[in-house]
Order: C-alpha cells, then structure tokens, then sequence
C-alpha cells in the first residue's frame, strides 16, 4: 500500500484540497476523484459517514487512512474539528466551460464579479449547488478553487461548474446584473439561461460588467440599510427564480389534471 504521506506530498501542489469531512462527503457524492484521503480518527470519521452519509461509507472507508494527528495537521492551513482532509482532482477547464456555455440552459449561471471574500466565495457557490445553478463563474483576480474557497464551499465545487474568466468571455443567455439602482427583482421573471451578475459588497458591480448587462436588477431593501452580505443577494436571487420554476410546474401540472382522460393517456382506446 502507498504511503499517504508520500502521494499526498507528491500532488499537494497540483491538486484541491478538501479541508473536513463534509468537503469530502460532497467531493464523493458528485462524482471527485480523490487520491488520498486522511484521517487523525478513521472509527470517529466513519461513525460521522454512518450518521450524515451512508451513502458513501462505503466509499468512504475505502479511502480514508489513519494517520497520527500531527502528520494530519501539517497537511491543512488550521485543523478542521473533523480532523479529516483529502485532495481531490480538479475537473478540467475544457469540460467546465463546455458545461458553462452549453444550450439550453435549465438553471442560471452565478456571476461573482471581482469578488474579494474567500469565504463569501465559497458560499456562494455551496448556495449555487443547492439550487442547482449550472455553474459559478468569478471575474478579477480571485482564485475560484483556492483551498479557502473549496472550504468556504463544502467541497460542492464539485456538483456545479466553477470557473474564472474574463467580462467578454461569459456564458451565452440573458445577462441581468444586481445593482441598487435596477428594477424590483420582484416584478421580474427569471429565465432558466439567465446569467445573474453580483458585485462585491465594497465596489458593486464594475464598469465593463454594468455596461453589459441586459438588466439592472434591485433587491428589496429597508431605507438606510447599506446592503446585504454577498451570499445572501444570490440566495434571494435564486430564490426568487426557483419560485418562478415552481410556478410554471404547478401550472402544468394543474393543465395535465384538467386535461380529458383520453387526451392523458392517448394509448388507451376511448369509449
């Protein structure tokens, strides 16, 4: 069996770094090929997989090695209370953008303009999976996959598509940008190939990416408040286009209810 020790510091460099267990989790869960996976506890960190993860014990116990929690510590920035970390391959630029820019789009793609906040970054992308966003795209000089973000994101980095390009190079579909200065978001369908621009909480949305958009959108906010923290702008944003989505479900849901017997089930004979 090959030293953990040894093939992690062959590939830190060139790898993600999954901090915790639940970055693990997801990373399996969707699909991360995980060359070595550790543990300071393995009885305690598959306990943890019986009780929130069955799913993929199994997968789980077939990667994960003991290690003393000295070795464990020197591999992460600061130990996770979980005591468990692994690296994970980073799925290729080609299929991220190919995934980005393919149509018809059933989900938005989340734009995080020049974000600044590792943490916030991280977030967003967590927020993006659980909608089932296509995919989050930053702009500027902050690295998407940075080991703070991956953190930050539960390792669900790997459930949607993330990526940094520049303003001219965004994904095709309708771009609507967050600004103060738009429409009520509430009088304002979202369509499943939109492209849903955020600023950071300090500059808001630059220039080249305002000039761009096709509409100015605006959260509801009370008087005097100054702005909401970055994940919670796209988790209303997601949302409010998730309930458009469920509207449009119920609606055919309900014409399918109404509709004749026969026009229902067309292979069956009427009377």
């Amino acid at each position: 069996m090959t030293d953990p020790v040894t093939v992690w510091r062959r590939l830190a460099g060139s790898t993600v770094l999954l901090d915790g267990f639940h970055a693990l989790k997801h990373a399996v869960r969707f699909g991360a090929e995980v060359p070595v996976a550790v543990t300071a506890d393995r009885a305690a960190t598959l306990a943890l997989a019986d009780e929130l993860a069955p799913d993929v014990r199994e997968a789980l116990a077939g990667l994960l090695t003991q290690v003393p929690h000295e070795t464990y510590a020197s591999f992460v920035p600061r130990p996770h209370p979980t005591a468990v970390a692994a690296l994970a391959v980073r799925p290729s630029r080609e299929s991220s953008l190919e995934k980005l820019a393919h149509t018809p789009r059933t989900a938005p793609v989340v734009v995080l303009d020049n974000p600044r906040n590792l943490g916030n970054a991280g977030a967003v992308i967590r927020l993006a999976a659980g909608f089932g966003a296509t995919g989050v795209v930053t702009t500027g000089t902050v690295d998407p996959w940075h080991p703070t973000v991956v953190r930050g994101g539960a390792g669900l980095h790997f459930a949607t598509a993330v990526e940094r390009l520049e303003v001219s190079d965004l994904p095709p579909g309708p771009l609507f940008a967050l600004d103060p200065e738009g429409d009520d978001i509430r009088g304002m369908k979202l369509p499943d190939d939109a492209v849903l621009a955020f600023g950071s909480e300090r500059t808001g949305l630059s220039p080249e990416l305002r000039a761009r958009a096709d509409h100015l959108l605006s959260l509801p906010m009370r008087p005097q408040v100054s702005s909401y923290n970055l994940a919670t702008s796209v988790a209303m944003t997601l949302y409010h286009w998730s309930c458009g989505v469920a509207l449009r479900a119920a609606g055919n849901r309900a014409t399918h209810d109404d509709a004749p017997a026969a026009a229902r089930s067309p292979h069956l004979p009427s009377s």
